[in-house]
């Protein structure tokens, strides 16, 4: 099977993460996991005024923030996985990335923000389950 884990770097990562190292149904030797992360576009004016080369170092500063831990984790048990970032909308992503990757599983953490977070803030995990075409497991 292969697995799409998004991560964002929060608590909410790392319960996924621990669910996941510790469920062998689904990180089996023969399943497949990636390991993805979406750094949010950075509002037009912000990048003009920064600059092109400035906007991609902090990108990859900031991915590689939430990354590290996460590889170090994932390094500590026996998981086969590759990981990467873009740069996007969160939810478009990871379902571009599904499908693109042929993922039969998203797996994620989610805020939990409840149905007044949802309205007033939005939800990458709801926007995710509303986009994806394959199953997504949400670890709160």
């Amino acid at each position: 099977m292969k697995i799409l884990l998004a991560v964002d770097g929060s608590k909410f990562t790392k319960k996924a993460l621990a669910f996941l190292v510790t469920s062998d149904s689904l990180l089996s030797a023969s399943n497949e996991l990636h390991v993805l992360h979406v750094q949010p576009v950075l509002p037009p004016h912000v990048k003009n005024a920064a600059g092109r080369k400035l906007v991609e170092s902090y990108h990859a500063q900031e991915a590689e923030s939430v990354m590290a831990p996460i590889r170090k984790f994932l390094d500590r048990h026996p998981v086969t996985y590759h990981a990467d970032w873009v740069v996007g909308h969160p939810a478009e992503e990871i379902a571009k990335a599904a499908k693109r990757g042929k993922a039969q599983l998203i797996v994620m953490g989610t805020h939990g923000h409840g149905v007044l977070g949802r309205i007033l803030m939005g939800s990458v995990a709801q926007r995710v389950v509303s986009l994806s075409d394959v199953p997504v497991l949400l670890v709160k």
